[in-house]
């Protein structure tokens, strides 16, 4: 991603409260201190242009442009220490509440915890002033009490503003996510009659000379689209339930290409509870096998691998199939509307918090991953 792509994403992540925070630092770091000098400037230029004016260029820049910037970056840095303290030690249940739809309650503890930062920065920078200066500034200096009413009642108003956007923001997010989410149910409504009359038509053909295996191919897609249809009621299934959909679905197609395609699944024990979005690793091993695997004589292997890395959640599909570079095959149908749909439905639940990419595989084949962040509970 090139760096003006990275500080913009940056700068989005900057405003938002986010639990166990894993974005580099430094960035976050450059705004804070970026916002704190510009303000400090423009505000020292308000009093010398609008409150005193009299004041020599010479003067303002030793006694109030210097103690205001000062002033400012302490209070600035106070309040992302206090955000950071809070999106790393609140406890889950109040995690829980902050990151859910904003309420009063949300938007009294937010205010409150800016506010008490804000107070604690002005107060830091007042004692620094006072010793550099050698007088009593804390004490003596109506000027500096005065600004304190004047601090808070700002931190107030922002604080207003600041949950207003928040709140227009959670519901433009929960008005996408439900687009989505339908988006999801209709693409799936498109796809199962496909996969539903090519099940049925194989078990048609197993009936005469192998009752047996058709029978097993009867129950295993019984199961299979029972599982899917309680799955696209739910906005978030455990990692499991996802697993043994896949398998169900590999299962049958193992049927119906015999000895021609092979999987694993290998599923870390402390992942498998992990809350995720429904649906997620069928598509891709669907298209793992559709555009990769059938289309050779001798087929192929698919991997599924879950595992927590670094705090997030990796779901890697592999396929050793023909890879994302094959001549494209004109009685394969498909637009990539599927792995299109994966990319929106991980953006509008977890932001840029989520990743997806699919890439060649070494010695070759497919790799489609899906990176998630992890539970706070976890």
């Amino acid at each position: 991603m090139p760096p003006l792509n990275l500080l913009l994403s940056a700068w989005r992540r900057y405003w938002r409260f986010t639990p166990r925070r894993a974005d580099p630092a430094l960035p976050q770091w450059l705004f804070t201190l970026g916002q704190g000098l510009v303000a400090g400037v423009l505000l020292a230029l308000f009093g010398k242009l609008v409150l005193f004016p009299e004041l020599s260029w010479s003067a303002w820049w030793l006694r109030s442009l210097l103690p205001t910037v000062f002033c400012l970056l302490s209070i600035f840095i106070c309040v992302r220490l206090a955000f950071r303290a809070a999106e790393r030690w609140a406890p889950p249940a109040l995690v829980q509440r902050l990151t859910g739809r904003p309420t009063l309650a949300t938007g009294a503890f937010f205010a409150a915890l800016s506010i008490s930062a804000a107070a604690v920065g002005w107060l830091f920078a007042v004692v620094v002033i006072s010793l550099v200066l050698q007088r009593n500034v804390l004490t003596g200096s109506v000027q500096a009490w005065s600004g304190l009413p004047l601090l808070l009642a700002s931190s107030t108003a922002l604080s207003i503003v600041w949950g207003l956007w928040a709140s227009h923001l959670w519901r433009q997010q929960q008005l996408k996510t439900q687009l989505t989410e339908a988006q999801l149910k209709l693409l799936q409504a498109q796809i199962e009659p496909h996969f539903l009359f090519n099940t049925l038509a194989n078990v048609r053909s197993l009936i005469d000379y192998e009752p047996r295996q058709a029978a097993e191919m009867l129950d295993l897609f019984t199961e299979h689209l029972r599982g899917s249809l309680n799955a696209m009621r739910a906005e978030l299934v455990p990692l499991e339930h996802e697993l043994q959909l896949v398998q169900q679905y590999l299962r049958l197609m193992q049927l119906r290409m015999c000895e021609r395609l092979s999987f694993t699944i290998d599923a870390d024990p402390a992942v498998r509870a992990v809350p995720i979005p429904p649906l997620l690793l069928q598509p891709l091993v669907e298209n793992a096998i559709r555009h990769g695997l059938e289309c050779q004589v001798a087929g192929g292997r698919v991997e599924i691998l879950a595992q927590a890395i670094n705090g997030r959640l990796s779901l890697l599909v592999r396929d050793d199939g023909s890879g994302l570079n094959a001549p494209r095959r004109l009685d394969r149908k498909g637009n990539g509307v599927a792995l299109a749909n994966i990319r929106e439905r991980l953006t509008s639940r977890y932001g840029e918090a989520a990743h997806f990419s699919l890439r060649p595989a070494q010695p070759r084949g497919t790799e489609a991953h899906i990176e998630l962040p992890l539970p706070a509970l976890l």
